[in-house]
């Protein structure tokens, strides 16, 4: 594998505002579902979303919340994701956050991670599996959905990634399975409330 870094990003998002076809794609749009799904039902409160890629998943992610904080790292991508949720601004923004950096908000509601953790080294996505553990307001819900194929730009193997990632928060978590195909899943979790190590 070679990880593709923020400049390889850059490049895919002003080549292509859909490289990897997430607006057309059947399939994605099965995981959009799952995870509109994987939340409360209703409107939820404040919304971060991490690593909001060209906004596919924000736009309903936006109709979803009272408030949506939609975050991604590519100068591109970000304009790509205030494009795609300029019809609900300003309840609905998109914010430049290269993570683990601190997102707008101290507390939400809800935080969805859909296709980050593998493209983030170790260390990274251990700062923010700490960082989610802080920001999630008890009784909110964390909704990760990510591939379970290795594709040759991936930082870390796809196997276990939502397992290695809960771990690292510190917490205990209540997972829900949301929806599995040969290709990814969606879980939701919630604290538990009892700590443990990860040490």
């Amino acid at each position: 594998m070679r990880a593709i870094d923020l400049a390889g990003f850059e490049h895919k998002f002003a080549q292509d505002a859909d490289p990897w076809s997430t607006w057309a794609s059947r399939d994605e749009a099965l995981k959009r579902r799952a995870i509109l799904h994987a939340l409360p039902p209703g409107i939820s409160g404040r919304v971060l979303e991490l690593g909001a890629g060209n906004g596919s998943n924000s736009r309903p992610l936006a109709r979803r919340a009272l408030r949506l904080d939609a975050t991604e790292a590519t100068r591109e991508g970000t304009r790509l994701v205030a494009r795609a949720v300029a019809e609900r601004a300003p309840r609905a923004r998109a914010v430049r956050l290269i993570v683990p950096a601190a997102p707008p908000r101290a507390r939400y509601d809800a935080i969805v991670v859909a296709e980050l953790l593998y493209y983030l080294d170790a260390r990274a996505m251990r700062a923010l599996a700490r960082q989610v553990a802080r920001r999630l307001r008890p009784g909110g819900v964390l909704v990760l959905a990510h591939h379970r194929i290795t594709f040759y730009d991936f930082a870390q193997h796809a196997d276990g990634i939502h397992e290695r990632f809960l771990r690292q928060t510190g917490i205990g978590w209540r997972v829900r399975p949301v929806r599995r195909t040969g290709r990814w899943r969606v879980i939701a979790c919630k604290p538990a409330g009892a700590a443990h190590s990860t040490e």
